[in-house]
């Protein structure tokens, strides 16, 4: 087996990063073989945390995300800072005191599993090939 290009783990930077080669491959008339190896047994298995994400990037990379509704994802409604005085009292901080890092109002709370899931996909729908620790060759490379 030959590689242009070895991208080890299949996480949400790995697969980005493999998409992103597949479109300039397309884009610029090349043939690169793109690999991605991940530890897991598959795509997405060692990925169980949420996150909150600003989904600029994934906009720009795969313009039409959204309407493929192909992970799970749920749009961030409302902000909301609390200082904690005690076990049974707190004070809410108004919203134009918190820093703008916290303030995630239009961004995506997201499962990072289902969007690796999803970028796998792609990927794999654009000619990369994964390689998990289950369907990694067992004959030794010469």
């Amino acid at each position: 087996m030959e590689f242009d290009v070895v991208i080890v783990g299949g996480g949400p930077a790995g697969l980005s990063t493999s998409i992103k080669l597949m479109q300039i491959s397309k884009d610029q008339s090349l043939d690169l073989n793109i690999c991605v190896l991940e530890k897991g047994s598959e795509i997405g298995a060692h990925i169980l945390s949420g996150a909150v994400i600003d989904t600029r990037a994934l906009d720009s990379l795969l313009p039409d995300w959204e309407s493929e509704n192909a992970f799970i994802q749920t749009p961030v409604k409302k902000d909301e800072m609390y200082l904690l005085r005690g076990q049974d009292s707190s004070i809410s901080i108004p919203t134009f005191f918190m820093p703008r890092t916290l303030i995630n109002h239009g961004n995506r709370i997201i499962s990072l599993g289902s969007l690796c899931k999803y970028l796998g996909e792609k990927a794999e729908a654009m000619g990369a090939v994964s390689y998990t620790h289950l369907t990694l060759p067992t004959t030794p490379y010469v």
